[in-house]
């Protein structure tokens, strides 16, 4: 009696099998996972901008010279590579703040003395502006100090180092006191040529001059603040190194300090900066 009912089973078996086979079929396969997207790469750093050094002006410049005055007065040497070679500087000095001159036009031009000056031409009724370098080369300053590398040295004072500013000074003469006597200069700049090198900017002597006139028939009129010096260049070295050299006759005596200069621009200006004359080496 169990035969007929496993026969009729038979059947209804092999069309399930029949129906899983085909579904097996129809299912589609699941993809694998995607990858995760790598993180795009960072840009690369900018590079730091450059740190552009300042000129040297004249406060910086008396502040360098007085270091190294202390330091030549306490016999303290100077350690690792001078900062200041290779750097630029811009000095303003004023000029013309009190009266003129006493000696002539021609006189005043023809003494290097290394500090800027001024007259008056009653003759022409002009003002002459004037300054004359002085001849270091053989200055107890420099002889001995150039190694033979410089073929000449003309040196400029820099007036009042006292003060940091380019103004007048305000204080005043007194006219009942008599004239007094200046404080000898204690700080300037060196002005080397090399041997063999090139002249160009040597004064050999002659002052640099620009003459003030008028407007129509007046004469010119000294300006109550005066004017104004520019010196621009670059520091370079002694044959130690240094930038700055200091000689003193004595332990009571203030050190004259001067700095080696490449010289490349001179110029008269007027005390709110106009340019009045102008000499380039380049």
């Amino acid at each position: 009696m169990l035969m007929p009912a496993l026969s009729r089973l038979r059947p209804f078996a092999a069309l399930a099998a029949t129906g899983l086979a085909l579904a097996a079929c129809d299912r589609e396969e699941t993809p694998p996972p995607a990858s995760p997207a790598e993180p795009a790469a960072a840009p690369p750093a900018a590079a730091p901008a450059p740190v552009l050094t300042p000129a040297l002006d004249r406060e910086g410049l008396l502040e360098a010279l007085a270091q190294a005055a202390s330091a030549y007065a306490a016999g303290a040497a100077a350690e690792g590579q001078d900062a200041l070679v290779g750097r630029q500087f811009s000095i303003r000095s004023a000029f013309g703040c009190a009266g003129p001159d006493p000696r002539p036009a021609e006189a005043a031009e023809a003494t290097g003395d290394g500090l800027a000056r001024w007259s008056r031409d009653e003759t022409r009724q002009t003002i002459r502006l004037t300054l004359n370098p002085g001849d270091w080369s053989d200055s107890a300053l420099v002889a001995g100090a150039t190694d033979g590398r410089w073929e000449a040295v003309e040196g400029f004072w820099i007036p009042r180092p006292w003060m940091t500013g380019d103004g007048c000074p305000g204080i005043r003469p007194d006219p009942l006191a008599g004239p007094a006597t200046p404080s000898p200069q204690t700080a300037g700049l060196a002005a080397v040529f090399e041997s063999g090198g090139s002249r160009l900017g040597r004064r050999n002597g002659r002052a640099y001059s620009y003459t003030v006139r008028g407007e129509g028939d007046a004469p010119p009129a000294r300006p109550a603040d005066g004017w104004r010096v520019l010196m621009e260049g670059r520091f370079v070295a002694f044959p130690d190194g240094r930038a700055i050299r200091c000689r003193a006759a004595g332990p009571d005596q203030r050190p004259v300090c001067v700095a080696a200069v490449q010289m490349d621009r001179v110029a008269f200006l007027t005390a709110d900066g106009a340019t009045l004359g102008e000499w380039r080496t380049g």
